[in-house]
């Protein structure tokens, strides 16, 4: 993960070749409820991650490729379902102060309640940052959890509720620091910035074999960015305000069924899930200083899918299982848009299905093949689209779900007690690749595209207290059609790795340090512009001085390292520049080394 402006806007995320701009092709989910956000007013598949609360997370599963039938839309290149806990053992309260005016007061305990158990949460967060230009981040958040029942049988309902606005600093352009007209922490455009809001319900209900939630959203985002700066308009500026207010309802029923088919020990998982996303507006509009100039685009969208799968698990033999699903997905989209011409509705749906090969070869070893084919949804606006909201020109309808097949054999081993390894190899074809345009500010479809790449994952368990993980990856990334621009994809990431050491003695002291590297990656398809790789270290180091308290220091970019966040190339225009601008480098600085206190109490 990454970050191109104020820290209130949803992050950037790379996995397997991808720079997924705000979450394209990943998919989140927290218990029942979906992160993404589709037809969003600033990128397709939008994730804004920022209202999570690290402490009460219970547990996680990660997923790679298109290989699961439970995952629908977005999640081609990965999946994450998160899970909140639903009790705590103890009351937490935490005090966190840090550089640049870093401020953060969580607490959270749970009691019993009738039959059940109550859980609360709350946060509360400032932060400026190192920018020239503070983005006084403020940031309000909170849980209130009812659970009831055990593994086997029980529902919980939750009510979340998070608030947020902050000053951006966007990418800026390397000639305006090279030429000393702003800091490296500058910005041109010093009245970017937004404010969002998000309130939920949600329910889970679980009886043996049979799962159930549903959910309620509330959701809203007003986002000021100006990444050309003076090219569209001289006179005001080229900052525009992207806003969105939804409504999103949704749930899901699943079954699980054990069977003995033909001497053969099956499970399967059967299910349907539907969405509702009721927008009242998705707009962009043209803004100087956060005030409206004029409206570019201005749409009402209503869009529902639903989603049928199941999901088969055959152990083959004793060292042979397979593993086989489907899902197929339906769309429906009615857009009302300020342009007449570009109103209408639309239906679509996909099929995608999967198969997997399992074969343990000794108690150490086993070898996997995996096939899939999953999906992206499009921004529903360009399923009725005839016009363009900007030139007026007339414009192309996309096609609404597009088709993405994941391939990938690996090798997953215990050849030591204490060292667990997987080596993949995996390929994945995409028929519309989403890229970030810069000065657009969105995501576009764009042409199609594969990813080749191997990842080598490993944990090393030192002793009983102490533990080493390391992560390599490299992707090559290429658009499959033939096209003089070239075909490497903008801002696709070659090569990463990720290496951490952590300690946590019975004596009270615990430490650890992470090292994350990216490598150059392409900003232009011909390959001629390059960004420059990046290594970012950051350590933690605390002590549990009694049974209720613990101290911890961390230190972010350790070694103060002068690299990139982000970067970009496209075309800019600074006051004073010629009418058509300059092609330049635009860059979002990884922040300087700084250090964070946190003082936690539980009782």
């Amino acid at each position: 993960m990454s970050q191109h402006s104020g820290d209130g806007k949803a992050n950037q995320y790379y996995l397997r070749g991808f720079n997924l701009d705000h979450g394209t092709d990943f998919a989140v989910w927290l218990d029942s409820m979906p992160l993404n956000m589709p037809t969003h007013a600033h990128g397709q598949g939008y994730i804004d991650a920022n209202w999570l609360m690290p402490e009460l997370i219970d547990n996680l599963a990660f997923k790679k490729g298109a290989y699961h039938a439970e995952q629908g839309d977005f999640s081609a290149a990965g999946s994450t379902h998160l899970h909140y806990a639903k009790t705590l053992s103890q009351t937490i309260a935490k005090l966190t102060i840090g550089n640049y005016g870093f401020k953060r007061l969580f607490n959270a305990s749970s009691q019993n309640m009738a039959d059940g158990e109550l859980l609360y949460a709350i946060e509360a967060q400032t932060y400026d940052g190192a920018w020239n230009n503070s983005q006084h981040l403020k940031k309000f958040n909170g849980l209130l959890r009812y659970s009831t029942g055990d593994e086997a049988h029980g529902w919980n309902i939750t009510a979340m509720g998070y608030d947020s606005n902050w000053d951006a600093t966007d990418q800026i352009p390397k000639r305006a620091v090279n030429a000393g007209l702003i800091k490296r922490f500058g910005a041109i455009d010093t009245t970017d910035g937004g404010e969002t809001s998000r309130y939920s319900l949600s329910a889970d209900w679980h009886d043996g074999e049979w799962q159930a939630n549903a959910y309620a959203i509330h959701y809203k985002l007003d986002l000021f960015s100006n990444f050309t700066y003076f090219l569209d308009d001289p006179i005001n500026g080229d900052q525009f305000q992207q806003a969105d207010k939804r409504n999103v309802f949704g749930g899901a029923v699943n079954r699980s069924i054990n069977a003995n088919i033909a001497g053969i020990e099956t499970s399967h998982q059967l299910g349907v899930q539907g969405r509702y996303d009721d927008i009242s507006n998705v707009g962009l509009y043209r803004t100087a200083a956060r005030q409206r100039l004029s409206t570019t685009r201005e749409d009402a969208v209503k869009q529902a899918s639903v989603g049928l799968w199941w999901q088969g698990n055959w152990q083959l033999t004793p060292s042979l299982r397979a593993s086989t699903g489907i899902r197929e997905d339906i769309y429906r989209f009615d857009i009302d848009s300020n342009i007449s011409e570009n109103s209408g509705k639309a239906n679509s749906n996909i099929l995608s299905p999967k198969l997997g090969l399992a074969w343990q070869s000794s108690k150490q070893h086993e070898f996997y093949i995996n096939w899939g084919r999953g999906f992206h949804s499009n921004d529903g606006r360009g399923s009725t689209i005839r016009i363009n909201p900007i030139s007026g020109d007339a414009a192309a309808k996309v096609n609404p779900l597009v088709k993405a097949v994941s391939k990938e054999v690996g090798w997953r081993a215990n050849p030591m007690g204490n060292w667990q390894t997987t080596l993949a190899l995996f390929q994945l074809d995409i028929d519309s690749e989403l890229l970030f345009i810069g000065d657009a500010g969105a995501t576009e479809a764009s042409r199609p595209s594969r990813r080749v790449g191997a990842e080598w994952t490993n944990y090393i368990a030192i002793n009983s207290w102490s533990y080493i993980d390391a992560d390599f990856a490299v992707t090559r990334a290429r658009f499959k059609d033939a096209d003089t621009a070239g075909d490497d994809i903008p801002g696709a990431i070659a090569k990463t790795a990720s290496i951490g050491i952590a300690l946590n003695h019975p004596s009270g002291w615990s430490a650890s340090t992470r090292l994350r590297y990216f490598g150059p990656r392409a900003l232009i398809e011909d390959n001629s512009v390059k960004s420059n790789s990046s290594l970012l270290t950051n350590a933690h180091i605390g002590y549990q001085i009694n049974p209720k308290l613990n101290v911890g220091l961390d230190i972010f970019n350790i070694f103060n390292r002068k690299v990139s966040d982000i970067d970009y190339l496209y075309t800019s225009r600074l006051q004073g520049e010629a009418a058509n601008g300059v092609e330049d480098i635009h860059t979002h600085p990884a922040e300087p080394r700084m250090a964070r206190l946190t003082m936690t109490f539980n009782y």
